[in-house]
């Protein structure tokens, strides 16, 4: 019973920063282990990073640890994305998602999901 809406997407450059929002609505935000996701056209959703639910742990994906930093503010029941560094390969949408076990890699483990975000980076 948690809605979530991302925000902060957009058009940058190579070597740009954004940083992406999401913000949920209905249930106990502190409950749930939190989530971001990537897809790009033809290809599999693929996980970018997750955050424990006292935001405590922290994991990334391979391909954008050291560029990406995921946080959450649990008062203001916000998750954010810190995108440093962006390359071409970056470009996807970009979803927010929800866990009421713990923090994952595997989509299949999350139960709530924003609309997603478009997030372009060109050359």
């Amino acid at each position: 019973q948690v809605q979530l809406v991302e925000s902060g997407g957009g058009l940058v450059q190579a070597g740009d920063s954004l940083r992406l929002s999401c913000t949920a609505s209905g249930g106990t935000f502190s409950n749930y282990a939190m989530a971001w996701f990537r897809q790009a056209p033809g290809k599999e959703r693929e996980i970018v990073g997750a955050i424990t639910r006292s935001g405590v742990g922290r994991y990334y994906a391979d391909s954008v640890k050291g560029r990406f930093t995921i946080s959450r503010d649990n008062a203001k029941n916000t998750v954010h994305l810190q995108m440093n560094s962006l390359q071409l390969e970056d470009t996807a949408v970009y979803y927010c998602a929800a866990s009421s076990a713990g923090p994952s890699y595997w989509t299949s483990s999350y139960g709530h999901w924003g609309q997603g975000i478009q997030v372009t980076v060109s050359s």
